[in-house]
């Protein structure tokens, strides 16, 4: 499938069970999630709640954006929105081992040490349904919000939880910024990627 032929439309609010299904299954072996969320039923019961105070709060702005069909999601926040960090953070209370809370909570500490102080898109979800990747969705999803970046004269942070994701992002333009962990955790890598001229 050519990337022309990938539509990519903001989501709307019905869109909204659609989007956090799918990213809930995109991450369902991601390291990070799973390391956090680990057994089955844990995951499955916490995890789109996650997503949604994670990365909902940009659907209200058009910021979340949906490959035609609902086969991929990307939940972008646009400059001065934020995640919903509370209830982010009683879920992770809630439902993270408490072997592995305070590791946790050095994850989110070094997250936002690395978070932009100046204004940025910030991807915190980008996922493609498992039974669906490798045809060009998650670049799809990604010029399509890269352009408004750039229209914008703004530039983009993500942190990529999954190594395998990396080169992708590099592709696009990302570069890596340093390395997030803590005790038994993952590690993450913090990518920005400075505005192009359009």
């Amino acid at each position: 499938m050519s990337a022309v032929a990938i539509d990519v439309r903001p989501a709307t609010a019905t869109d909204e069970a659609t989007v956090i299904g799918v990213i809930t299954l995109a991450f369902s072996t991601d390291p990070m999630a799973r390391w956090a969320f680990g057994d089955t039923r844990t995951y499955l019961a916490v995890m789109p709640a996650f997503v949604r105070a994670f990365g909902g709060n940009g659907l209200a702005h058009g910021a979340t954006h949906l490959v035609d069909g609902g086969w991929a999601a990307a939940m972008w926040l646009p400059p001065g929105v934020q995640p919903d960090a509370d209830t982010m953070m009683a879920l992770t209370e809630q439902h993270v081992r408490k072997d592995l809370l305070e590791d946790m909570m050095q994850v989110f500490a070094q997250m936002e040490k690395y978070h932009p102080a100046d204004d940025c898109w910030y991807l915190p979800l980008i996922g493609v349904d498992p039974c669906s990747q490798g045809r060009g969705y998650g670049s799809a999803l990604l010029r399509h919000a890269l352009q408004v970046c750039d229209r914008d004269g703004l530039p983009a942070y993500l942190e990529s939880s999954n190594p395998r994701n990396v080169p992708l992002y590099e592709r696009h333009g990302f570069e890596a910024l340093g390395a997030i962990q803590s005790g038994t955790s993952p590690t993450m890598v913090p990518m920005l990627r400075r505005p192009r001229r359009p």
